[in-house]
């Protein structure tokens, strides 16, 4: 490959900073494998899962980070037939269309640095062929990266996980990224009420924007369970969506959702929940969701004429902006969970 050296964001020691630097490429592109030239990416909860490590003991250190942006295609390699030079495309964690290739081999000051099948905080990345989907080049460069986690997962979980129906009473738990596209496909597919529940306002307004029919600050309200009752009648909602990961939500989701009714995790949680499960014996579903079960070389098409028709809008759900070097800036203003979805200027 002519591109020897890329500037990357390297999660070194779990729980640090990210240290941002040049590491090397490898020579040649293994079977399935594509350069991708990363322009933009946006930041989500799972990075920062990553790098405090909430799942466990990170035993590939150091390694590379992010799994949704927007890039062009800069080569192919062997067997790849799904894009090509020149392509835009958005990446995305999900597997897509194509060949499931080997992870790249990296290296940095000397030693093996890791990654997988995609990765977004560098400037060039050897990315799996199944891991990227062509789109057109003039998409807007501010909301394409969103399409490869948080619209995509949004969608999966309208139409897979929670299998929403017309009429139906919804509550979503959080309206960051992935929530505001909740609630707006929940509306967009006849869900009635829509509850949406944070504990800013600056996001319960953006979600009014995109269909909430009601609101709640969970910060300011006592009684939250009482209020969503209030609303949908004695029997609670009959789909619950919760996006935080955060314990005491977990189980307030679980608790309000109607007998017969289904509630979905979809935030990583960091302590164990407790609930109460005789009721899953009578139709209750309690499921965590895997990123929606979308399908991105079928949805982000899909995504991507509903935009275009303006049937979908993602103004507003990118708040601020960061240059690559500026990243762990940018960490900070997402933990304090004051901004929307943080987009990084890689390129």
């Amino acid at each position: 490959m002519d591109i020897k050296t890329a500037k990357a964001a390297i999660l070194v020691e779990s729980g640090k900073p990210l240290i941002v630097d040049e590491f090397n490429l490898p020579d040649r592109l293994e079977h399935g494998q594509v350069l991708a030239h990363v322009h933009t990416s946006s930041i989500c909860g799972a990075q920062i899962n990553e790098i405090d490590a909430v799942k466990g003991v990170d035993k590939f250190l150091p390694h590379l980070l992010g799994h949704e942006a927007l890039a062009t295609i800069v080569e192919t390699g062997p067997g790849v037939v799904s894009c090509k030079q020149g392509d835009t495309v958005v990446m995305h964690w999900r597997p897509g269309k194509g060949i499931q290739s080997n992870t790249p081999v990296y290296s940095w000051r000397g030693k093996r640095l890791n990654a997988g099948w995609v990765t977004t905080f560098n400037e060039y990345a050897v990315v799996s062929e199944n891991r990227v989907t062509p789109v057109p080049d003039t998409i807007d460069r501010t909301s394409a990266p969103l399409l490869g986690c948080a619209v995509t997962t949004a969608l999966g979980v309208v139409n897979n996980d929670a299998q929403i129906a017309i009429g139906e009473a919804v509550v979503v738990f959080g309206v960051g990224g992935v929530g505001l596209n909740i609630v707006q496909f929940a509306a967009m597919v006849g869900a009635w009420p829509v509850i949406a529940i944070d504990r800013l306002d600056n996001k319960l307004a953006m979600a009014k924007d995109f269909g909430a029919t009601h609101i709640i600050n969970s910060e300011t309200v006592k009684d939250v369970a009482a209020e969503v009752r209030s609303v949908t009648g004695a029997d609670g909602p009959d789909k619950v969506v919760e996006t935080t990961g955060v314990k005491n939500l977990i189980e307030l989701a679980y608790e309000i959702t109607a007998k017969k009714g289904r509630c979905i995790l979809v935030g990583v949680p960091r302590e164990k929940a407790e609930i109460y499960t005789l009721p899953l014996h009578f139709e209750k579903v309690l499921k965590g969701s895997e990123g929606g079960q979308c399908q991105p070389a079928r949805d982000i098409p899909r995504l991507v004429r509903l935009s275009d028709a303006g049937k979908v809008s993602y103004r507003g759900i990118v708040t601020h902006e960061f240059a690559l070097d500026d990243i762990n800036d940018a960490l900070d203003l997402m933990r304090s969970g004051t901004s929307g979805r943080i987009l990084l200027n890689i390129s």
